[in-house]
């Protein structure tokens, strides 16, 4: 059991609050998952600084003054650091993908949760109240924001086990459920290259949506591939710079519950961690349905 929750905002009006609403929803979930927790917020101009790319980072040993200038001779721009709690978010003005391999490259053994422009990835072992305040998430601001809160079942409890998985750029995916052929469909895409930072059979899932948006297909068309190949029970939410999906298994026995109304769209494992939101008492509320896919571009 764990538990979900995003937040699309639609009112430029609401930016300034996405923090506050997200720390509400993801504390809300806290009953369904206290050994992790994650958020990806897409949008709040001091964790992923406007025109730069930015890399979220775990475990890394080096000093911040050490990364900037190790990262900067390599790329041959300025290098921006700092620690949001045990994540250290690097910037500079270059690609994603370059910017990640500097990072991959300089520092080996460290764990990139996240990266692209506009996003920072936070993730961490603990109960997610306590995370929330930790990085200080109610005062971040921006436009989309994805939580998570983990009850382990089949991973170790360490960051790497936590969710979101943000494994292409600016995608990340949270998931409540398990993938019963997840062993599987991994031996296939490591066949083909691809590389893993966990044992948790949602990485799986991830690796598998950035490979089909990676080859051009929309999210919607990536998701209805997953279907498609993974067996299990599952609700998943996956979201990109200016988008956010959700899709449930065939039999949809995993909870999930969707508002929207003109100001924002948003998801939640129950309906609790929505009844916080302001105008929800005029929302649009369903469940989704078994295999369909749900999304909405900014």
């Amino acid at each position: 059991m764990c538990g979900i929750v995003g937040l699309h905002l639609r009112n430029p009006e609401l930016y300034p609050r996405l923090g506050e609403l997200l720390t509400g929803m993801l504390c809300e979930m806290s009953n369904r998952g206290s050994d992790s927790a994650g958020v990806a917020v897409y949008g709040d101009p001091t964790w992923s600084p406007p025109g730069r790319s930015t890399v979220s980072v775990l475990d890394v040993v080096a000093g911040t003054d050490e990364i900037t200038r190790a990262l900067g001779e390599a790329l041959g721009v300025t290098v921006l650091a700092h620690h949001v709690d045990e994540t250290l978010l690097v910037s500079a003005d270059v690609a994603p993908q370059t910017l990640r391999a500097a990072v991959a490259a300089h520092f080996p053994a460290a764990l990139i949760a996240g990266f692209g422009r506009d996003l920072a990835v936070l993730k961490g072992v603990g109960h997610p109240k306590a995370l929330a305040e930790a990085w200080g998430l109610a005062e971040a601001q921006g436009w989309q924001g994805v939580g998570h809160t983990r009850m382990a079942t089949e991973s170790a409890v360490v960051p790497a086990g936590a969710h979101p998985y943000a494994v292409g750029p600016e995608q990340c995916l949270v998931h409540n459920g398990s993938f019963a052929n997840h062993a599987t469909i991994r031996r296939d895409l490591m066949a083909h290259g691809v590389v893993f930072d966990s044992e948790n059979d949602t990485e799986v899932g991830a690796r598998f949506v950035a490979e089909q948006l990676g080859a051009g297909r929309d999210v919607e068309t990536a998701l209805k591939e997953l279907c498609a190949t993974f067996d299990g029970f599952y609700t998943l939410l996956v979201s990109n710079h200016d988008s956010f999906a959700v899709v449930r298994d065939a039999i949809a026995c995993k909870p999930a519950v969707i508002a929207e109304t003109d100001d924002w769209v948003a998801m939640g494992s129950e309906y609790r961690a929505l009844a916080g939101l302001p105008g929800v008492e005029n929302a649009v509320i369903w469940e989704p349905e078994p295999e369909v896919v749900y999304a909405w571009t900014r």
